[in-house]
């Protein structure tokens, strides 16, 4: 009797840190590079809010803005090893994973506007895309939208010929690089976090990206003149560690992507308000002059650029051209 009651008590002891393991909440690390009060940053932690609400806080949700937890350039690495479990980089980042056929998306003057992108992102597009990160150990949850592109330098740039020599941080994209070439200047790939100083010191010209992270980035103290041209569009993939994923409970998995899409519907619907809201604070901060292209410059602009989509089919591939030309009822040649 003694020696049953020495095993039963043993096997309580071992049990223990099980049973208060099992009772812990699941954490989940989220990284971005950008601001919290940018479309993104809001749109994580209200995912945090919602998931740690509908899992009764059984999970905790840790959000890391700014690169607090790994530069950008070192995200996607992170979330496959494991470090990190969710992350929501632009989807011009997959390209050094092998899968290029995002880029597509970063085509200029691609998207006619907001509510052409998220069908697209909803539909045959955005679905066929996520399935190329499977292999890669990657799953993707949503789509982010971030609006459309705007330009900067310490010049005026309304005609094509305004770019002649100037260089352009870009993200990564070769889409991008393309039609900056296109326009006479020199891109270069450099880390989000890197971009305020590359501005103030002169190691780039220029940059392109929403009014939001010009804003909360404070780009535009920078930066003499911005063109509003919406050229291009701005869009983040949320996405998850797959084996992690999957290895979740059922019930809480179910309720973190009822989380997620209720902050992806949030996110999306304030983009739009969020840059509009950015471009009148530059306005009013007047360090920078604001320059609105005529009907005859954007024509310019899109003449100059158009070649990016023949030079685009050895890049990304005829298939996804395919598909996102019958989404969008869009030429590619």
């Amino acid at each position: 009797m003694r020696k049953l009651l020495l095993a039963v008590v043993a096997a309580a002891v071992l049990m223990a840190p099980a049973v208060a393991q099992a009772q812990s909440p699941i954490s989940i690390k989220f990284s971005h590079v950008v601001a919290n009060d940018t479309p993104k940053g809001k749109g994580a932690l209200k995912f945090k809010e919602l998931a740690e609400k509908y899992t009764d806080g059984k999970v905790k949700i840790e959000v890391y803005p700014n690169s607090s937890l790994y530069k950008d350039k070192e995200e996607i690495e992170a979330l496959q090893l494991g470090s990190v479990q969710m992350l929501a980089p632009s989807t011009a980042k997959f390209a050094p994973l092998g899968i290029k056929e995002f880029e597509a998306l970063d085509l200029p003057w691609l998207f006619k506007d907001d509510e052409t992108y998220a069908n697209a992102m909803k539909g045959t597009v955005g679905k066929w895309l996520f399935q190329k990160l499977e292999a890669k150990g990657i799953s993707g949850l949503a789509y982010w939208d971030n609006g459309f592109h705007m330009v900067s330098s310490n010049r005026s740039l309304m005609k094509p010929e305004d770019f002649k020599g100037l260089k352009f941080r870009i993200s990564g994209s070769k889409i991008a690089d393309q039609y900056f070439r296109l326009m006479g200047s020199i891109p270069q790939i450099m880390a989000f976090s890197e971009v305020y100083q590359a501005l103030q010191t002169g190691v780039v010209d220029g940059c392109e990206n929403t009014a939001s992270n010009y804003w909360t980035q404070k780009f535009y103290e920078v930066q003499k003149d911005i063109t509003v041209s919406y050229h291009a569009h701005l869009q983040y993939a949320v996405i998850v560690n797959s084996k992690f994923w999957s290895g979740l409970p059922p019930d809480i998995r179910a309720q973190l992507e009822k989380a997620m899409n209720e902050a992806t519907d949030y996110t999306n619907s304030i983009a739009r308000q969020e840059n509009e809201d950015a471009l009148a604070e530059i306005k009013k901060a007047g360090k920078t002059t604001l320059h609105y292209l005529t009907d005859a410059d954007r024509k310019a602009w899109q003449e100059a650029m158009q070649p990016t989509y023949k030079w685009a089919k050895g890049r990304v591939g005829q298939e996804v051209l395919d598909l996102v030309a019958k989404e969008l009822d869009v030429k590619m040649n």
